[in-house]
């Protein structure tokens, strides 16, 4: 169970530095251009909802994972789909990117937990 609680802390953890750290860094400075798409109001409207969206989806995995009594296919497969984003994520950036470490962590130790 101990497992399965730390992934939940690395979920939770990456959850808020992308909603916060990712947000400053990345969205704001896009947002600044008004070139091309990010001229429409509702497109700056939708990426901004879209980069939040993304971190309430990793907090509600993270609250699946700690939920006593999930299932162990439904752990696996919220174990592997964040590790598979976290290998991709290394792969694609060539490791530049920070989340990777944080994304295949959580998902190892969601892997571990329910196969323990």
């Amino acid at each position: 169970m101990i497992w399965l609680w730390l992934s939940a802390a690395f979920m939770v953890t990456t959850a808020g530095v992308h909603s916060v750290l990712g947000y400053r860094r990345l969205i704001v400075p896009l947002l600044r251009g008004e070139a091309g798409p990010l001229a429409d109001p509702l497109t700056r409207r939708i990426v901004r909802f879209a980069w939040h969206a993304t971190s309430v989806l990793m907090l509600i995995s993270a609250a699946a994972i700690a939920w006593p009594g999930t299932p162990d296919a439904l752990l696996i497969v919220i174990g592997g789909g964040w590790l598979a984003t976290g290998l991709f994520n290394a792969a694609y950036t060539k490791g530049r990117h920070i989340a990777w470490p944080a994304l295949s962590g959580a998902g190892i130790l969601a892997l571990i937990g329910a196969l323990a």
